[in-house]
């Protein structure tokens, strides 16, 4: 078995979990708490232990130690770390995406780092925690990686500031696995000792939670919501009744280190531990400020001198964003310069107690973009968010529009876009984080008479935002677009004044910065804007028609006369990408087969596999030497792997070691596949179906066997 070094970057999720006030006090009683710390197991008046978190995320763990393809007889949690960006509350429904970020090798004799990072938001959209998963796999170094970073956490030369004891029940690991950690190793007497272990062994995360609270408790008692971050490093085991102790050294306001021991031998069982929170004075600024905050975050923002750019760099500012207001100076149509409106906004930031640097430079070139970047960079270290709103008009209808005037708003809109996108996203996948959000117009989405050149533009933004989206994916760089409907001094004299007065940024700019915010979980999207109205737009493909037999080139009469059923949209589907959306194509000169006689309309995956030897077409085998893996997800799912060598074919469940090629699939999409209701060409364009390996292998699945 060999690391799947491909799983990097792909993602997992989202993943969902409900949960009531209920799951949160069970979670309380199983990591310690009771009538001395009423907040975490009283309804009334609940607050829920910060370490809740990695209750809600074992799913997500256990997708990534499949995907990753880790030897699990030598897999453990090595550390984790927890970064809170909202206090948790007690009931709703959490959403977890993220993805394998990398594989670190430490050698043959040392194994591997699987790390996995993931957010996880609230029902109410609000973004409440980042978890960074470190998998130490033990068999599966090696592989000719980098061996990655290391981190040593210093503890100070003396005495603890604070200790706390605790004695878990020898029943504590059968009260907590009810909070979804229901491995063996933690009940069954004969699976621990088949391990190597005398007994079942505590949850190691059950400790974690013992530990969270010990923080808590010393460093802000009775204020959970206070703690930003909590990291550990899971080091050795604990059984059941045996008392801990965790050390605690305050470093400074906001931060102190610690460690958790077991009391009776002195060993460390949680070591390396950093815990981080927030003064009650900035956890109330950030209260008045709502949930949404950039604090620490860089904004760049073009065209910010006055309208619609002004609104979002004050707003950025005022919840504490570094913003750079770039804005040329210029006229309407792109003419003139000045510093002027780059430097009023700029001094309006600070007065309000912000921080902000003007840049000048036009948008309109390369050079300009990189400029525009680097004024990011060099004064406050990084670029985050990037808000594209730079813009002209030059209006004209078609046969008046000089390429002059087309070239100047296409050079503006749409190739400025561009300019300041491409170096921005170079800063933003070095540190896995980014957000960037186009302008459109409805010109651009509907036309407008006497706008060719401004709608080609806004248009062509739309495009350049679907591309951005599925290459930002693994970064962790979310890319939308607004159409906004505000007052500005392209409108100004276009738009009545009754309606002028109605139509100001500010209504548009709560929007724009929810896009540009680490709560966003929406990439790939388009929203109206104005006014406090909000509406999603969305490019859809109808089901169409098949004219012909797919074999003759059809008449421009038979298309006349099928194009009823050509135009309809009723149904109409949006697709992930171009390759997608060839699938309707496929799937319609694909004829369908009937299910297996004896199905009964009931075809299972187990099924399948029983029958697959009776399926196998040996004739077609002749010197074929593959090993097939199928990996099917679901309630009805599993893991089988086929064997082909020697015109013989060998099924068997579980894992191989080294298959040729690995399919994964959904149990229900795989079912249909094999029944011939799914077209397996469609299923892959479509995404339904993963190929590993040697995806060309993956072809004489078709050839080798007949349902």
């Amino acid at each position: 078995m060999a690391l799947n070094l491909d799983a990097v970057g792909k993602p997992i999720g989202p993943l969902t979990k409900d949960y009531t006030w209920k799951d949160a006090v069970l979670y309380a009683l199983g990591v310690g708490a009771g009538f001395d710390e009423l907040e975490y197991c009283f309804e009334q008046q609940l607050k829920v232990v910060p370490s809740f978190s990695i209750a809600s995320v074992f799913e997500f763990l256990a997708e990534a130690a499949l995907s990753s393809n880790a030897n699990l007889a030598g897999i453990l949690h090595g550390e984790q770390d927890i970064l809170f960006h909202a206090p948790i509350p007690k009931e709703g429904t959490l959403t977890t995406e993220g993805a394998i970020t990398h594989m670190y090798d430490k050698g043959a004799d040392k194994g591997a780092l699987v790390i996995a990072e993931a957010d996880t938001y609230h029902s109410s959209g609000q973004k409440l925690f980042t978890s960074i998963f470190t998998l130490f796999s033990r068999k599966d170094g090696g592989f000719g990686g980098e061996p990655g970073p290391s981190e040593t956490v210093e503890f100070p030369d003396r005495e603890p500031d604070f200790e706390e004891k605790a004695d878990p029940g020898k029943d504590q690991p059968l009260l907590y696995r009810l909070s979804g950690d229901v491995f063996q190793l933690h009940v069954d007497p004969e699976f621990a000792k088949a391990s190597g272990f005398e007994m079942p062994i505590m949850h190691g995360l059950c400790t974690h939670g013992y530990a969270c609270r010990a923080v808590i408790k010393n460093l802000f008692p009775g204020e959970p919501e206070r703690m930003t971050r909590f990291r550990v490093r899971f080091s050795r085991t604990l059984y059941p009744g045996i008392p801990i102790v965790t050390q605690i050294w305050k470093l400074e306001d906001g931060k102190a280190v610690f460690r958790t021991l077991n009391a009776e031998s002195g060993e460390v069982v949680i070591d390396g531990g950093i815990v981080e929170w927030l003064s009650k004075e900035e956890l109330q600024r950030r209260e008045g400020l709502g949930a949404i905050n950039y604090d620490g975050r860089v904004a760049i923002v073009t065209g910010a001198g006055a309208g619609l750019g002004r609104a979002y760099a004050l707003e950025l500012a005022r919840r504490g964003a570094k913003v750079v207001v770039n804005d040329l100076g210029g006229a309407r149509d792109g003419s003139g310069s000045g510093s002027a409106a780059a430097d009023e906004v700029v001094d309006e930031i600070k007065a309000q107690g912000g921080e902000a640097v003007a840049n000048y430079d036009s948008v309109s070139t390369a050079e300009g973009g990189q400029a525009i970047v680097d004024t990011a960079v060099n004064a406050f270290g990084k670029v985050d968010i990037v808000i594209n709103n730079a813009g002209i008009l030059r209006d004209k209808t078609l046969v008046k529009m000089e390429p002059e005037n087309w070239d100047a708003v296409m050079d503006v809109h749409l190739k400025g876009a561009y300019n300041v996108t491409r170096p921005a996203f170079v800063k933003m996948r070095e540190n896995r984080y980014g957000r960037i959000v186009m302008t459109t117009s409805g010109a651009g989405l509907y036309g407008n008479f006497g706008q060719t050149n401004y709608s080609a533009a806004k248009t062509g933004l739309v495009g350049l935002m679907n591309t951005i989206r599925l290459e930002g994916e693994k970064h962790n760089i979310k890319v939308n677009t607004i159409a906004p409907v505000a007052a500005t001094r392209l409108t100004e004299d276009v738009m009545p004044p009754d309606w002028f007065e109605k139509l100001k940024p500010e209504f548009v700019a709560p929007l724009v910065l929810y896009l540009s915010s680490e709560q966003c979980p929406v990439t790939g999207a388009i929203y109206n804007a104005g006014m406090g109205y909000f509406n999603r737009v969305e490019m859809l493909t109808g089901a169409g028609a098949v004219v012909g037999d797919g074999k003759t080139v059809p008449t421009p009469e038979a298309v006349a006369s099928a194009m009823d059923g050509i135009k309809k949209i009723d149904g109409g589907e949006p697709y992930p990408n171009a390759t997608a959306a060839f699938s309707p194509m496929l799937d319609a000169f694909s004829p369908k087969k009937a299910a297996p006689a004896d199905a009964g309309g009931g075809l299972t995956v187990q099924d399948i596999f029983a029958g697959l030897a009776d399926a196998f077409q040996a004739d077609a085998a002749g010197g074929v030497d593959v090993v097939f893996q199928f990996d099917i997800s679901g309630a009805a799912g599993g893991s089988w792997n086929v064997t082909i060598k020697d015109g013989t074919c060998q099924v068997a469940e579980g894992a191989h070691g080294s298959p040729t090629t690995t399919i994964t699939m959904g149990d229900e999409d795989f079912v249909k596949m094999i029944s011939g209701e799914l077209n397996a060409m469609s299923a892959y364009t479509g995404g339904k179906l993963k190929i590993g390996g040697d995806l060309m292998k993956s072809q004489l699945i078709e050839k080798l066997f007949k349902f």
